[in-house]
């Protein structure tokens, strides 16, 4: 019998729960307004590499759903905590993991409610958020003449991980840089609360760019066209020393918490003023016309882009 890949894990489960609705999260209604819930799980061997500690184990398992509010452009206001630890799990490092949790949600304004805990062979930590919103960004509403635009460049996690897991060269400060945004990363919840009045799509890219254009792409039902890519700084280096694809890593390494969204051409003005408030970078990568699939524009030629981002079960 064939595995059964996450896409049709889901489906699976949507189709018994008569659930067709595909987001980054769930949504109910409370009267005019929408409940916003989102659950993320973080297990110690797929996502947790061993120079991480305890308080960044803690702060990338909220990182997470905040990163799929952000897209929404939904702030959350109440989490709440599944904790599952090996028996033998050291009291230090349970409190340094409990003040990882409090600093981050201090940090993002989520005030934990409680939670669980359980017993488990490795550490596995998953966390719901919750908030209201009257709206949120829908990863379907791309139109004709949309401008694609990311919140940062992409490939560096991929990097990072080549340097952690299988010791890849690199110079210093790449090597720094590249390890930090594997253990340290960073939702863009301020920018995409206050850009999502005036995005017409928006997702998270933590499953990797390539999976991200490819689901905007086909729930749009719209052609998204890449001018630029969002290369790392340094990242062409990277790969050449190490005999790594500059495509590969940028379109499919995941772990990247970065806001994928789509601006018509009027607001692009208003998005980069945004963006100059949070202090952070945006790239126009792109736009959106009629048609379907995601394509490189390169040398007046177009290369198909296809999904090669993370997905459990496969990678």
């Amino acid at each position: 019998m064939s595995r059964l890949s996450e896409k049709e894990i889901i489906s699976i489960f949507q189709k018994n729960l008569n659930n067709k609705i595909s987001e980054d999260v769930e949504i109910f209604t409370i009267g005019k307004k929408f409940g916003i819930i989102k659950i993320d799980t973080l297990v110690q061997s797929t996502d947790i590499p061993k120079i991480m500690s305890p308080e960044q184990i803690a702060n990338k398992s909220m990182v997470g759903p905040l990163s799929d509010f952000a897209a929404k452009g939904v702030i959350p206001k109440h989490g709440i905590i599944s904790v599952s630890l090996p028996k033998k799990y050291p009291k230090y490092k349970l409190v340094r993991l409990a003040n990882g949790f409090k600093k981050a949600s201090k940090k993002f304004g989520v005030k934990i409610l409680g939670g669980d805990t359980n017993q488990a062979k490795e550490i596995i930590i998953s966390i719901m958020l919750f908030g209201i919103s009257e709206k949120i960004i829908p990863r379907n509403g791309a139109r004709i003449g949309d401008i694609i635009i990311t919140t940062g460049k992409f490939g560096m996690t991929g990097a990072g991980l080549g340097i952690i897991l299988n010791k890849n060269k690199s110079s210093k400060k790449f090597r720094k840089d590249a390890i930090n945004s594997v253990v340290l990363p960073k939702p863009q919840l301020q920018f995409g609360v206050l850009a999502s009045r005036y995005c017409s799509s928006s997702m998270d890219s933590s499953d990797g760019l390539s999976t991200t254009l490819t689901e905007m792409s086909r729930s749009s039902k719209k052609k998204f066209v890449i001018t630029k890519i969002p290369i790392a700084d340094g990242l062409e280096e990277f790969a050449r020393i190490n005999h790594k694809s500059v495509l590969d890593l940028v379109f499919n390494s995941g772990e990247e918490y970065e806001i994928v969204l789509t601006v018509s051409q009027k607001n692009i003005s208003k998005i980069k003023k945004i963006a100059n408030s949070c202090k952070i970078q945006i790239f126009e990568i792109g736009y959106v016309k009629s048609g379907s699939g995601v394509f490189l524009q390169k040398n007046n030629k177009k290369i198909k882009i296809t999904d090669n981002g993370w997905e459990h079960f496969r990678n």
